[in-house]
């Protein structure tokens, strides 16, 4: 099979020089940041056309930004709605991005390589047999512009210190033969796994695994072996690795560890009696060098496989887990052992009949490499098998007849409701629980267990964080989600708890030295001291609230969460909602950081562009300067703001009418990437420096798709509601709007929406009306906040839009009599219950809308297998009490009751195989309004969730939804589909 092949250069002579210029170090053009938007408004002057469905699923939207860690090199996906992405490459500060076909672009630690995934065309997509479709990867020279293309390929990625490049093959079926490395040490199979049973013969539980059925023998089914290649970077020089099972490579380790499969046994070492299958299916152990590029082999065994692989990142030690090849995978115990990588000598972990390891395994070194953390089992689990009916006799056996039974028992002491058991069975087969193996001492710590069984691995020396929600599994059905808190003491595996019955969703922070941990816990900031064992309340004298102000929930509110700790542990950051707090872990008074100007200005002020590490925590240290993003709630932009680490005080670097997001920064600079947007303005990405971020320069140029359209523009309404309070919104006003002339209006909403006022519209196809579509096709679109009451969510939202839409009226934007109304989800319950309400309506959609919350309440979320109980009770439904408890306020929130009232024309949209709605709900309301001889259609998607996925089915309701509001609110001619139905039909494949 040809794997790859080489194309030539074919980069333009402008991005070299750009490349060069930026390798030389010379100075880059930049502008400020303010006024940004003129230029690009300019730009898009003399715009000629209406925007069309075929234009948006071409138009382009910026995915997956990567810097490169030197800060020099950016590359970034830009994918349309439908069709092939192509990746954007270039140098900061130098022209225009050069495109190359592909998606998720990653950049080596120096930005001279670029990997690129090229997937399967649509075309290809669309018509070729699933079996026949094939990933390329393209490794690309970003000095010369050569691509190297690989055929294939499963994985692909770089090295962490971005010398070497990896390309994973999918496996090659039609291959026998396989080169290997035959200078190996082949040691005596007892020396490597102790315990194992002889492989002469099929363990007893292996016999018993053999007649699994086809499920059992697909998850038995051995880790595919494919080829691996090798390549560095600097000079291109190539190793492949044929059969290789499974890598591992350190966070910053500068090697490589893989296991690669024997086709040829050492004479000797087996017996005699074995098959030749037997024998060949073992494996070896491969150490390759990334600076020397000197592959080592370690040992090889003729009859153990490897599981899971692991590196020190000083390339000190190795790991593995290795099992005997002739036990089925889903019933083989393996072995854990460490290996010096120098001498090849191997240590086997010490002994423990309590805990085993299984294929699930996982192997992760520390970062001071003196510990292994390990996943354990208490026992390997295999799936049941039903009794065979293969006999005469057994034909009649009344126990073996009912073992093939297919019932589930729901018993009311279940910790888990069947269907979020059923749903969470698998992961359930799959879960380990941490241990911790320290080598210097040689002692192997069980960190984790059933009753704690949520720990994490970490850095610090000393304490881990561990939670368990099995106390609360069978509250989560109406209740929601609590968890138990402990530290685990890494030395002697003995956990402390901390906190009992803490809200999930409450977040909290452990310190870089692992002996303070941050919580936040009813409205206040406390510090917990692993050493002494004490709570504090770092807040109790600070009148400023922290936690959440917007919180309308029957629940407690969260807090607003945590910024970075000082790298001293001295201190850390914490957020209200508008302002930045330094709180001391060392009893001294708490800073107000941004000096009270973020709620004084109504400035929801967040540290922004810190260094985003996975193998460390993101720290500050005392006198840094800090970049802060600040959403204004009063104009609904964003700015950018700087404070210091132990200072008060707050400074301006650029306000204006715009939204930004912060992306990406690189790990070994203070460049850091961003978006700059507007309703009328492209989200292309910026580049400044964390030192210097009013100067700017631009990175892409894709704001030129806009050209071509017309185009609205947004802008911030303000009314008073009934209850005499300030209410915001979002005007979106129609292409080649006219002062004083009234127009058809479609409002959408869910919650708060005027935040939005600065987005660019998502240019996609889906369960959303396109904004600048219906812009362009003559309509305003409204974006009103919806701010509810305990018990009446519905009437709530009314109220909101009522208010909101005569408003409008009362400007003269809104024609009184061609209003339209969309909502999905949460959204699509608000639309169903408003038009039982209010006549103000002439048309609605709703997607997806709960219908009836007595129905809906004990229904299920098919994605997750949870009860809905909990929303009501707790969440979003916002109800307080269960429905046993106060039934009536259930129906007078219920648009199913109501249907009498109605007058509004409404269609109805699901699919029926919703994740999160019972689609039941959408035939309840559905067959209420057509009892009651309403106007209603109901839009049925087969085998669609929550949110339509099939593009097909995506644009279809796109269509039918404008075709829908441009009969009720233009008076253009019913489709037919909405005049007299659609025959149900079936099609060939």
């Amino acid at each position: 099979m040809n794997r790859y092949s080489i194309l030539r250069p074919h980069w333009s002579k402008l991005l070299l020089l750009g490349l060069f210029a930026c390798a030389s170090g010379l100075a880059q053009p930049s502008v400020s940041l303010v006024g940004a938007e003129t230029v690009n408004a300019q730009g898009l002057q003399g715009s000629t056309r209406p925007l069309t469905l075929e234009d948006i699923m071409h138009y382009q939207t910026l995915k997956l930004p990567q810097l490169s860690d030197n800060g020099q090199l950016l590359a970034v996906e830009a994918k349309p709605d439908r069709g092939e992405s192509q990746v954007l490459i270039k140098p900061l500060g130098h022209g225009e991005p050069k495109r190359v076909k592909g998606s998720k672009p990653q950049v080596n630690a120096d930005g001279s390589f670029v990997l690129i995934s090229q997937e399967p065309s649509l075309l290809e997509r669309e018509t070729l047999e699933k079996a026949q479709l094939t990933t390329r990867a393209v490794l690309l020279d970003s000095q010369t512009g050569t691509e190297q293309v690989f055929e294939h390929v499963k994985q692909a990625r770089f090295s962490p210190d971005g010398a070497y490049a990896l390309i994973w093959f999918e496996e090659d079926k039609t291959k026998t033969e396989h080169k290997i490395d035959n200078d190996i040490h082949n040691e005596p199979d007892g020396s490597i796994a102790p315990n194992a049973k002889p492989s002469s013969k099929l363990s007893a539980k292996s016999k018993a695994a053999t007649s699994a059925n086809t499920k059992t023998a697909k998850a038995d089914k051995e880790l595919a072996e494919s080829e691996l290649l090798l390549i560095r970077l600097t000079d291109n020089k190539q190793h492949r690795f044929s059969q290789v099972s499974v890598f591992a490579m350190g966070e910053n380790a500068k090697g490589l560890l893989l296991a690669q499969g024997l086709t040829d046994c050492k004479d000797g070492k087996d017996s005699a009696s074995e098959t030749l299958a037997a024998k060949c299916n073992g494996q070896q152990l491969l150490f390759v060098d990334f600076a020397s590029f000197k592959i080592t082999p370690l040992f090889n065994s003729n009859t153990h496989r490897f599981g899971a692989l692991a590196l020190a990142d000083d390339l000190s030690y190795g790991a593995f887990t290795l099992g005997n090849s002739l036990e089925l995978r889903s019933v083989r115990e393996y072995q854990l052992h460490r290996i010096d990588i120098a001498s090849g000598q191997k240590t086997a972990a010490p002994k423990d009949t309590t805990w085993l390891y299984n294929q699930y395994s996982s192997l992760v070194f520390s970062q001071d490499n003196q510990r292994l953390f390990v996943g354990r089992v208490p026992n390997i689990r295999a799936l049941a098998q039903k009794p065979k009916l293969d006999t005469q006799a057994k034909l009649f056996d009344k126990a073996l007849i009912q073992a093939n039974s297919q019932g589930n028992v729901w018993h009311g002491d279940d910790r888990k409701i069947k269907p979020h058991e059923i749903h969470d069975y698998e992961k359930s087969l799959k879960k380990t629980y941490l241990g911790v193996w320290h080598m210097s001492s040689e002692r192997l710590l069980q960190i984790a267990n059933e009753q704690l069984p949520e720990v994490k691995a970490g850095q610090q020396s000393r304490f881990l964080l561990a939670s368990s929600d099995i106390p609360y599994q069978k509250m989560i059905t109406w209740a929601g989600f609590f968890r138990d808190w402990s530290v685990v003491n890494l030395n002697t595996g003995k956990a402390t708890e901390v906190l009992v019955q803490h809200p999930s969703d409450s977040p909290m922070s452990l310190s870089p030295d692992g002996k303070q941990l941050i919580y936040f816990k009813q409205g206040q900031i406390w510090l917990y001291s692993l050493m002494s064992q004490r709570h504090t309340n770092l807040s109790a004298k600070i009148a400023t609230p922290f936690s959440d102000e917007d919180h309308d929930y029957p629940s407690a509110a969260p807090g607003y969460g945590f910024g970075p700790w000082l790298a001293d542990s001295s201190a850390v950051l914490v957020y209200d909602k508008y302002d930045i707090w330094q709180f001391s872990s060392q009893g001294s008074k708490a800073i107000n950081l941004t000096n009270a100007q973020g709620r004084k200005q109504q400035l929801q002020l967040r540290v922004k562009a810190l260094v985003n590490d996975k193998s460390r925590q993101a720290v500050v240290n005392k006198g840094d300067t800090l970049l802060l993003q600040g959403y204004n709630e009063r104009t609904k932009a964003d700015g950018f703001y700087q404070a210091k680490v132990g200072k008060t005080g707050l400074s301006v670097v650029v306000e204006g009418d715009h939204k930004l997001t912060v992306l990406a920064r690189s790990k070994n600079t203070g460049q850091f990437l961003f978006s700059k947007e507007r309703f009328d303005l492209y989200p292309d990405l910026y580049s400044a420096d964390i030192n210097a971020p009013a100067t700017w320069t631009q990175q892409t140029f894709l704001a030129k798709q806009q050209a071509p359209f017309t185009w609205g523009n947004a802008e911030l309404v303000q009314w008073t509601n009934d209850s005499g309070k300030r209410s915001d919104g979002v005007l979106i006003k129609p292409t080649h709007y006219q002062a004083g002339k009234a127009y058809p209006v479609i409002v959408y909403f869910y919650r708060f929406m005027s935040d939005r006022l600065h987005d660019y519209p998502d240019m996609a196809i889906n369960h959303r009306p396109n904004f600048a579509w219906y812009a362009d096709n003559g309509y305003a679109i409204f974006l009103p906040d919806i701010r509810f009451e305990e018990q009446y969510p519905g009437l709530s939202a009314v109220k909101a839009l009522t208010s909101g839409v005569q408003h409008l009226i009362d400007m003269g934007i809104a024609k009184a009599d061609a209003i339209g109304l969309h909502g999905h989800s949460w959204g699509g319950y608000q639309t169903a219950f408003a038009v039982t309400q209010t006549p103000l309506f002439k048309a609605a959609v709703a997607g997806a809308p709960v219908a009836n919350m007595t129905s809906a309440y004990s229904g299920i979320r098919h994605g997750s297998g949870l009860a809905r109980q909990f929303q009501y009770e707790t969440g979003q439904s916002r109800m307080g009490q269960s429905l046993m408890d106060i039934p009536l306020r259930y129906m007078e929130n219920s648009p199913v009751f109501y249907v009498k009232r109605v007058t509004t024309p409404l269609m109805i949209m699901f699919g029926d195989k919703d994740d999160a709605v019972p689609w039941e709900q959408g035939v309840e309301l559905y067959l209420a309004m057509r009892r009651a001889g309403k106007a209603v259609v109901f839009l049925q998607y087969e085998d669609e969730p929550h949110h339509l996925k099939k593009y097909p089915n995506k644009l279809d309701y796109s269509i039918k939804m404008m075709q829908y509001f441009d009969h009720y609110l233009k008076g253009l001619p019913a489709p037919d589909w909405l005049k007299q139905g659609q025959a149900y039909q079936e099609y060939r494949d």
